[in-house]
Order: structure tokens, then C-alpha cells, then sequence
């Protein structure tokens, strides 16, 4: 009977007996993380003791003195996911005078460029508009990833209509003329709508630069091998009516010479009418209806510029009773030297008119010896009326 018993104990058990077998070896465990096989290493601390019991199988470790902050001039080292830099700078809008001051402070932390240098300037655009008409620059800081500038930019001509509905654009950009590529790419940029912006208050800003946005190419355009398949986003399209610029006018009717002063002061992003993206730009003046030479004026050339300042005036003789029936036309040109001039805008002042020509032109006829200036946006129809 021993020996039976001996030998069933220790017969082969089949695949299909022991798969029937109860080996559930407890509770489950769980699963450590594969980080936990690995040494953690940091610079600034020692690691706390891990325990090999059970209980710090599913709760790693938890440091109790955190890393101290990256020095700002170490993160131009590291690679393209990290901060670009950051920019401080003040925006003012002048309401009363019609103008957008922009001081550019300092920036602090910047990337060092490929080409290796750290010369820098700050440029700035109004968006959605011409890029080159509302373009402005700082000068370049040489040397340094934290330059300071402490220079202000300001967009003359900026109503409260640009302010409900256009952007500032910052550009952090490399020296043009160190280079290796025309079109290297700015260090970094940023936006700012200028809805917020309260009038004649100043506000601050400190934000991070952004890498520059690019569009995609249409497949139309000419992809051979060595072009970029990328654009800038620059040349953004302005609103109607105002892709043509505008145009600051003093008027004044002087009791003493017994006429009207007209004075053109300056323009302010003009249509750009030249293969190099700017223009050469005069005003002409002319007195509806009157004959003669003393009707019409122009003013001097300003050469390759879309924000061109005159600062000339004109005489006009006449009483105003007689100024009240006439139409005053003043029409801003490209100067082009052998060929027709190229015309960029205009705005027509009289009775007749609407708006803040009619009152531009009714306020200066009614009021001797009051000056009053005031910004007109151009229209991109020449003058019809004939001489």
C-alpha cells in the first residue's frame, strides 16, 4: 500500500490537470515605474532614500528641495523649446495729437542667433496694414543678450479707430548688415492688440518673445530646391479706404492778410509706389474754381519714405465769403524722374463734403485766426475736377 501510494504521488500530472491547478500566488502588486530602475541625478539636491518595502512600489519619491531658477543669460544655450527672451516696453496713446508712442526698454535672456553675434535692435509694425509704411526701428545694441535701448517709437496719425482695431507688432531682429542670410529670421516677437489701450495712459509691458509665425506657400509659387516653403507673415491686408495713407492739414484764415493758410505738416503710412517698396512723395495744392498760377502749389520731394514730414504752408488770398463756394484739393504723388507721376491719395475739403472735412473746412471759415489741424485719410480716386 506504501509503495501504491509512493508511486500515485509521483505520476506525470497532465497539461490539462495542471492547468487546472489554483496558483494565484496572493494579491496583485503593482507594476513599479521603469524611471524607478533608473538613478535620478540633481544638481542642486540630494536625492531622498528610497525604501525597498512594498509601500514605495507606487508612489516614487517626492524631493523636498526643488532647483533653483535658470540664470536668464543660460537659456540662450539651450535648444528652441525653451523661453526666447522677454521684452519690456511702454505704449502711450496720445489721443489729443493723434499719435502711438511705443519706449522700448531693455530685453533680458535673449537666444543667441546662429551667426554668433548679439548686436540687436527692435522693429515694429502696425498690423493689419502695409508692412514697410508702418514700419520703425530702434538703433542696435552691440554685445549683449540683455540690451537696453530706452528709445521711443511713435506712429503719428494713430486715431481712435487704429486703436479698436489694429496690433502691434514687436520684433526682436539680428544687425542687417552682420547677417549671413538677407532674410534671417527675427530672434523672436510678439503682439499686443491696442484695443485695451486706454487714451493718454500709459501701461507697461514685460512679455515673452515668441518665435516668428509662418505661413504656408501657395503651391503656385516657385518651390525649387534651396527656396523655403515658408513665408513671413508680413504683408497682411489693410482694412478699404485706408490702404492709401493719410494726410495731416493745418488750417488757418488769417484776418490780417485777408486769406487762408493751408498748411501740409506730414503723411503717415503711405502706399508704396516704388519696386523698393517705399515711395518719393510730394503734395500738390489747388483752389477750385480759380484760374491762374496762384491756385496751385506743391510742396518739396521727400525721397524713398511713406511717412514723409513737409511742414510747408500756402497762401490762399480771397474773403471768406468767397472761400466758403470753393473746393480745396490736395493730392499726395510719387515723384518719378522721366515718367508720369505715380498718384498715392487724396482728400477734397469744402461745403459739400461730409464728416471731419466738412467740419475741418467749416470751422476754419468760420473762426478767424483759429489754426486747426486735423488727419484725413486719402482716397485712391484722383481728382475729377477739372481746372
Amino acid at each position: 500500500m506504501g509503495n501504491a501510494g509512493e508511486a500515485e504521488g509521483r505520476r506525470r500530472v497532465s497539461m490539462q490537470e495542471h492547468m487546472a491547478i489554483d496558483v494565484s500566488p496572493g494579491p496583485i502588486r503593482p507594476i513599479r515605474l521603469i524611471s524607478d530602475y533608473f538613478p535620478h541625478f540633481y544638481p542642486f539636491a540630494e536625492p531622498a532614500q528610497r525604501t525597498h518595502d512594498q509601500r514605495a512600489w507606487g508612489t516614487p519619491a517626492i524631493l523636498s528641495a526643488t532647483p533653483p531658477q535658470p540664470d536668464p543669460e543660460q537659456q540662450g544655450d539651450s535648444d528652441d523649446s525653451t523661453a526666447l527672451g522677454t521684452l519690456e516696453f511702454t505704449l502711450l496713446f496720445d489721443a489729443d495729437n493723434s499719435t502711438l508712442h511705443c519706449t522700448v526698454h531693455l530685453a533680458k535672456g535673449l537666444k543667441t542667433p546662429a551667426s554668433g553675434s548679439v548686436d540687436t535692435y527692435v522693429k515694429t509694425n502696425l498690423l493689419p496694414g502695409a508692412s514697410k509704411a508702418s514700419q520703425l526701428r530702434t538703433r542696435t545694441v552691440r554685445g549683449t543678450r540683455g540690451p537696453v535701448w530706452e528709445e521711443t517709437l511713435t506712429y503719428h496719425g494713430f486715431t481712435r479707430q487704429d486703436a479698436g482695431r489694429k496690433t502691434l507688432r514687436l520684433c526682436v531682429c539680428e544687425d542687417p548688415r552682420l547677417r549671413r542670410r538677407r532674410r534671417a529670421p527675427p530672434l523672436g516677437e510678439l503682439r499686443v492688440p491696442l484695443r485695451k489701450l486706454v487714451p493718454n495712459r500709459a501701461r507697461s509691458f514685460n512679455i515673452c518673445l515668441e518665435k516668428r509665425r509662418l505661413t504656408k506657400k501657395p503651391k503656385s509659387l516657385n518651390t525649387a530646391r534651396g527656396m523655403s516653403l515658408y513665408e513671413e507673415e508680413e504683408a497682411e491686408a489693410g482694412a478699404a479706404g485706408e490702404d492709401r495713407g493719410r494726410i495731416l492739414l493745418s488750417l488757418c484764415y488769417s484776418s490780417q492778410r485777408g486769406g487762408l493758410l493751408v498748411g501740409i505738416l506730414r503723411c503717415a503710412h503711405l502706399a508704396p509706389m516704388d519696386a523698393n517698396g517705399y515711395s518719393d512723395p510730394f503734395v500738390r495744392l489747388f483752389l477750385h474754381p480759380n484760374l491762374g498760377k496762384k491756385s496751385k502749389y506743391k510742396t518739396s520731394v521727400r525721397r524713398k519714405t511713406l511717412n514723409p514730414e513737409f511742414n510747408e504752408e500756402f497762401f490762399y488770398a480771397g474773403p471768406r465769403e468767397e472761400l466758403v463756394q470753393k473746393t480745396l484739393l490736395v493730392s499726395v504723388w510719387d515723384y518719378d524722374l522721366g515718367t508720369a507721376d505715380d498718384f498715392i491719395g487724396g482728400v477734397q475739403l469744402s461745403s459739400q463734403a461730409s464728416g471731419e472735412r466738412l467740419r475741418h473746412w467749416r470751422e476754419c471759415l468760420g473762426h478767424a485766426d483759429h489754426r486747426l489741424e486735423l488727419w484725413h485719410p486719402l482716397d485712391g480716386v484722383p481728382p475729377q475736377l477739372g481746372d
